[in-house]
């Protein structure tokens, strides 16, 4: 888990991991730090947790950090604004991976919470992808099986189209080293990396995963967006890697002219709410403008002040929970 300036959230994280039936002597809690100036360390050490030193310039560098000292035979990366949902989701994970093989890992559903905003269950639950620009470049998984809880999804044969592998994702550790991931971790590009190997089948648990208290307003949403487009093209620096760019049903240029037109975004809200019967769904016009908004101001950003090893750190947007 990397952390910075978590205390609002990070309680709550815990909590929900120190209420899972998998044995606690089997779970050790690994918080990459990047120098919190709040209650984050003294909350992360109540719980057991080690706790680390993050000197690196993005949250990926935090996560590659703590599985280094990993020694688990599984892995779960968690974010701070992550809430397990249920008291068995780790211990039916652990379960399903061991039952198939195949499988790359196991993917969390992001369910609403009452301690959510109804724009931060849109962006979360209903999306499931927190931007609509990258809601609008994935393609849609296949659910080939299903055994009592666990299912078992997969991309279409042509696209590797789909940002796998974060929020409550469980991986084998021998799979992570498999790729190298504690040299080169980025939480997309581990899933990618596993699919183009050869292991393109992925696990859920039904009903079960985390609640992503990701943002809880649209102006917030906006400069999250800012800090994430500036986050990502820090990593592109890095290793240009981009699951974007594996054919994904709609490019970019198009998804962003998607999201300034009222007439596909208006057809996509009215459409969520006669398929879902949730109004949460009027949220969509207005965050497909937010998602343009943000990132455009996030290239701005990196052009301007890309080289600031601070930049990621000034332009965290607190999270909260309702």
């Amino acid at each position: 888990m990397p952390a910075l300036n978590a205390e609002a959230i990070l309680e709550n994280c815990l909590m929900s991991i120190a209420r899972q039936s998998y044995p606690r002597e089997k779970i050790e809690i690994i918080l990459a730090d990047a120098h919190s100036t709040d209650r984050t360390r003294d909350i992360a050490k109540k719980y057991g947790a080690i706790v680390l030193d993050d000197d690196g310039k993005n949250m990926e560098e935090g996560k590659r950090l703590a599985l280094q000292h990993a020694t688990g035979e599984f892995i779960v990366f968690v974010d701070a604004d992550n809430e397990i949902t249920h008291v068995d989701y780790i211990e039916l994970a652990i379960a399903a991976l061991q039952r198939n093989p195949q499988a790359l890992g196991v993917e969390s559903y992001y369910l609403p919470s009452s301690k959510m905003s109804s724009f931060c269950a849109y962006i979360t639950a209903l999306l499931h992808i927190s931007d609509p620009i990258a809601w609008l470049m994935s393609a849609n998984p296949k659910l080939v099986a299903r055994d009592v809880e666990t299912e078992r999804w997969i991309l279409p044969e042509n696209t590797f189209s789909y940002p796998l592998g974060a929020n409550g994702f469980v991986f084998r550790r021998a799979d992570l080293q498999s790729v190298q991931a504690d040299e080169k971790f980025q939480d997309t590009h581990v899933a990618l990396f596993l699919m183009k190997s050869g292991k393109r089948e992925w696990l859920r648990i039904s009903g079960r995963g985390v609640h992503h208290y990701y943002i809880q307003s649209l102006w917030k949403f906006v400069r999250k967006r800012r800090r994430a487009t500036v986050h990502f093209l820090r990593v592109q620096e890095e290793m240009p890697v981009n699951w974007m760019t594996e054919n994904p049903p709609v490019p970019l240029w198009l998804a962003a002219v998607y999201c300034m037109t009222f007439f596909g975004p208006a057809y996509h809200t009215v459409h969520g709410i006669l398929r879902d019967r949730d109004a949460r769904w009027l949220w969509h016009l207005p965050a497909c403008l937010g998602s343009v908004l943000g990132n455009a101001w996030g290239v701005w950003t990196y052009k301007r002040r890309g080289k600031d090893k601070k930049l990621i750190a000034d332009l965290q947007v607190k999270q909260t929970l309702k």
